[in-house]
């Protein structure tokens, strides 16, 4: 298991990509972060579906095998993460990292508070100054695709002092763009778990994309 918030920092900022699962049962989880990590990938996280409260406890199952099978070798945390009682079950299933889409200050304070790396979604200079100053380690770009990289570019002007991550709509063919714009790393799902390849189990393909991410 990873045993530091700054061993988690720095394997997120080397390898720059968090791979996001969301709506998997356990078993096919396990799967993709196989395949994620012969392609390189050293970060995961699997999302709270906030529409669905019944499908919290299948999220913490998931986070809690993925760390018993892979906790040496990566991190795993909880995504969409927007409450106390989510945090636990997360914290609870051995997950290392939360990330939030939104910019709570208390819940920010309190995942500190339990030593677990802190990731916050931030749309705004000053979301992502107030993100930044509760304790988050990153402050992720949502939604980057929208946005920009010339957003990115330009809010890092006056806040250079924050690392920035670019959430939603990642590709290999524009993460570079995120990148050179002055992003530390990127959240990538799409086509990192694309329902067809999963499907006819193609393995294979999803760590050649998982490569493609890693080698931009």
């Amino acid at each position: 298991m990873f045993k530091s918030q700054q061993e988690i920092r720095e394997t997120i900022v080397s390898t720059k990509i968090i791979a996001l699962m969301r709506g998997f049962t356990p078993e096919v989880c396990l799967r993709l972060v196989d395949a994620y990590a012969k392609g390189g990938i050293r970060a995961v996280e699997v999302t709270f579906d906030q529409s669905r409260p019944e499908s919290w406890s299948e999220t913490a199952s998931a986070i809690r095998a993925i760390a018993d099978r892979f906790g040496k070798e990566l991190c795993v945390g909880a995504g969409t993460v927007l409450n106390a009682e989510q945090l636990s079950m997360a914290e609870d299933a051995g997950g290392s990292f939360m990330v939030a889409p939104v910019v709570n200050c208390d819940l920010i304070r309190e995942s500190v508070r339990r030593s677990l790396l802190t990731i916050a979604g931030a749309m705004t200079p000053s979301e992502a100054v107030a993100a930044h100053a509760a304790g988050a380690s990153f402050v992720k770009i949502f939604p980057a695709h929208v946005l920009g990289p010339e957003y990115v570019r330009a809010i890092l002007a006056p806040l250079g002092h924050i690392p920035f991550l670019a959430f939603q709509g990642i590709t290999p063919e524009n993460l570079r763009d995120f990148l050179d714009a002055g992003c530390v790393g990127a959240g990538v799902g799409g086509c990192l778990a694309d329902r067809m390849l999963i499907a006819s189990g193609a393995w294979g393909r999803i760590s050649e994309i998982a490569s493609q991410f890693i080698n931009r």
